[in-house]
């Protein structure tokens, strides 16, 4: 497949900069749009023994930026479609999610309904529509369709509005030719996302083994937290090293702001073992508001539907009210290993919470909870399996936001006609 850059462009179009051989057309010239809805729950026979696709936005959100959908979490029966007027969508229709949020899209791999926060468009003319390449086009302008929405509680993207939209109309063959490049990344992207589902089943399994039944062990006890091996320590957090709660410097003083330490909030907490980023950075005046970290600290946040979230510090940082920290005293603990057994039990964390309307686990009740210590040398042991594992993890998903970053730019290549894919 051949590409060039293209130097003949339309400025005055309605969507900015395209092509002079490219026309601009609205949604309602080339898709029949469609509204869904939900039967009513209390129907059992509108649920019961199912066999229709129902896509909501949920389902949309779970697609991990795979453009092709073929069921939903749920389904609806023969009778729910003819009593509630649903649209059937055929195979090979757009769905896109146009309330909480705005800006899913995904083509159906089979025939589908949905509900009301979702439309779908059926294309009028396969000889003029490629479903996947306007897919592409929606996902991209998926900041505009948000703007476009209206509401005051949630966002909602109006079916007139949706109708309206103008998008670009090209060749069928130079539609497919565009899917065909972006389908190439699409199925790179796939091929890493197995391999890091594999590789965290796999760091699962370890952790489910090694946290519990530790490394060559014969003999086990039971203790408050579950069966451990016999000559290991049930530890309150407290024990095992210094904690503190951390604290947000004044943000009316400038003097604390825009730094170079790390200043840490649960946002920052991905899925990486350690904090490499974070979005605002305190200077030293800053960080003697609040409490000076060093590398290996472990972070808990201890504050919302986050409770739990744990990692450690890369470099010295900082943290918020949020987040609660153990410096460990390496005689005692190993970091790495007090991180995977936090980690391991960090659902348990929520209990300690209590039934407040923002759950809290305060740092007197955050040193209450236990963990098991093994012998110094097996937790570097069990550590070091782990953070291989980790290491595995770290690399997959580096491929992976490489592979996205080169599909964004692309697609701001390819969607605008900036570049061109020949298809004569």
């Amino acid at each position: 497949m051949m590409f060039y850059k293209e130097t003949n462009f339309t400025r005055e179009s309605s969507i900015g900069e395209i092509p002079k051989d490219w026309k601009v057309k609205k949604i309602e010239d080339l898709f029949v749009v469609e509204t869904g809805t939900t039967p009513s729950t209390r129907r059992e026979e509108y649920w019961n023994d199912a066999t229709v696709n129902w896509i909501t936005p949920t389902d949309l959100s779970r697609l991990n930026g795979n453009i092709r959908i073929k069921s939903g979490e749920r389904k609806i029966t023969e009778k729910a479609l003819k009593e509630t007027n649903l649209t059937l969508l055929p195979r090979g229709s757009i769905i896109i999610s146009t309330r909480a949020p705005v800006g899913y899209v995904a083509v159906l791999e089979d025939s589908a309904t949905f509900n009301q926060g979702c439309k779908g468009l059926i294309p009028k003319n396969s000889s003029e529509v490629s479903p996947e390449f306007y897919c592409y086009y929606l996902l991209n302008k998926k900041q505009m369709l948000q703007n476009l929405s209206g509401g005051s509680t949630f966002k909602e993207l109006s079916k007139v509005r949706l109708q309206k939209l103008d998008v670009p109309h090209l060749s069928l063959d130079e539609q497919r030719g565009i899917v065909g490049v972006l389908g190439v990344v699409d199925s790179a992207i796939e091929v890493v996302d197995r391999i890091i589902a594999k590789t965290e089943r796999l760091k699962k399994g370890l952790m489910q083994t090694l946290l519990t039944r530790g490394i060559e062990h014969k003999e086990y006890k039971q203790t408050p937290i579950g069966t451990v091996p016999k000559d290991w320590g049930i530890v309150r957090i407290s024990l095992i090293g210094d904690t503190s709660t951390g604290k947000t410097p004044s943000t009316q003083n400038d003097e604390y702001w825009n730094g170079e330490i790390p200043f840490i909030t649960p946002a920052d907490i991905k899925e990486s073992k350690y904090v490499y980023e974070t979005e605002r950075h305190v200077t030293p005046k800053g960080a003697e508001q609040s409490n000076l970290l060093p590398k290996d600290t472990v972070l808990t946040v201890c504050i919302g539907s986050t409770i739990g979230k744990v990692a450690l510090t890369y470099k010295e940082s900082v943290t918020n009210q949020q987040i609660n920290s153990i410096i460990c005293d390496k005689e005692i603990a190993e970091p790495h290993y007090v991180y995977y057994a936090l980690l391991f039990r960090s659902h348990l964390l929520k209990s300690f919470s209590g039934v407040a309307a923002v759950p809290i686990v305060k740092k007197s009740l955050f040193e209450q909870f236990r963990i098991p210590i093994p012998p110094l040398p097996e937790q570097s042991k069990i550590a070091e399996i782990l953070s291989s594992v980790d290491s595995k993890l770290e690399l997959e998903r580096k491929e992976k936001a490489r592979l996205e970053r080169i599909k964004r730019g692309l697609m701001d290549l390819l969607l605008t006609g900036k570049i061109r894919v020949r298809v004569d």
